[in-house]
């Protein structure tokens, strides 16, 4: 484990004359070029010592929605990489639109598990495909919102367990140009009753499929350092708001998608032209088949606290504009 670099916000606090800073998985850059750890050893020295806490992280990567094959087969062959280059403890996606763009299958499921997805969250696409119907009771690292009715069949969040470590993973969706279930911020509230963070969880993740940011972003502020990620999905377009909340918790308005961006939103684009166009419906819908471009973050996130250190927007492949290599 290499010393990691020292920032103002690493001081976690200043006892009887100790100050005790916190050991980032970072490495020390040239102290000349770092504003950050001069600051930190100066109230070092005022204080008369320093004493260096270890924090221990969680990684989680976590993709925006797949959709269709050509999300589907780009994030397999991805994973392999990213998992050598980032080594996440836990791996998310959403899949509600990874079987032909609409719901997802028992197969895609396995297929996708397989490869090293940990847990798949979903939304108002989830019941698309009635194959789901036949194992969605049984398999529990599938989620769908939570706020369905009681008695829909699934499970609303889980509670994961890797690498000695314990994940919460709640899946809410939005009411907001959706659906109208339950309230988003009840059902929240009742799940994260029963767990504390650092405590019975490391940590806590919510996907907030909604279609509006303004509500994605009032679920962030209503459970800012109670959670330690919110991120939203359904739009399939990432957003360039990650950043950490004043009180602890990662944040991004939405994820994006693991898909074709030369389409509408996943589907092919020339048939939604002709739908916008012509305003009747059109036969023959169906995903775009190019190369996709996977979206998703990365989070780290103190196993202490169950609060989030750093987020990372992350995009490669395909049509967008890439930030990771």
């Amino acid at each position: 484990m290499a010393l990691g670099t020292i920032h103002p916000a690493d001081i976690l606090r200043v006892v009887k004359g100790v100050c005790v800073l916190r050991l980032q998985e970072r490495p020390v850059r040239n102290a000349a070029a770092d504003p950050g750890l001069f600051f930190g050893l100066f109230v070092g020295l005022k204080y008369g010592k320093i004493e260096f806490h270890q924090i221990r992280q969680m990684k989680v990567l976590f993709f925006g929605d797949i959709f269709g094959r050509s999300g589907r087969d780009a994030l397999v062959k991805r994973l392999d990489y990213f998992k050598k280059k980032l080594n996440p403890d836990f791996i998310l996606a959403n899949g509600e639109n990874a079987s032909h763009g609409r719901g997802i299958s028992q197969e895609i499921c396995k297929n996708l598990f397989n490869a090293g997805i940990d847990i798949l969250t979903s939304g108002n696409h989830i019941f698309d495909n009635k194959d789901v119907l036949n194992f969605i009771d049984d398999e529990t690292r599938l989620l769908r919102p939570i706020n369905y009715p009681i008695d829909t069949p699934g499970n609303g969040f889980g509670i994961y367990e890797k690498n000695q470590k314990k994940l919460l993973v709640i899946n809410v969706m939005g009411r907001v140009f959706m659906d109208p279930l339950d309230d988003p911020f009840e059902s929240i509230r009742k799940v994260i009753s029963n767990y504390s963070l650092g405590k019975n969880i490391n940590a806590s993740i919510i996907d907030m499929h909604g279609e509006a940011t303004s509500e994605k972003m009032a679920i962030g502020h209503e459970f800012d350092g109670k959670v330690s990620l919110i991120a939203g999905t359904h739009t399939h377009v990432p957003t360039a708001d990650a950043h950490i909340l004043k009180n602890g918790t990662a944040y991004i308005s939405d994820i994006g998608m693991c898909g074709d961006y030369d389409s509408v939103i996943g589907m092919d684009k020339e048939k939604i032209l002709q739908k916008f166009k012509k305003k009747t419906p059109i036969r023959g819908i169906s995903p775009a088949t190019g190369e996709a471009s996977l979206t998703g973050i990365f989070v780290e996130i103190n196993d202490s606290t169950g609060l989030a250190t750093s987020i990372k927007l992350i995009i490669i492949d395909g049509q967008l504009q890439n930030n990771f290599s």
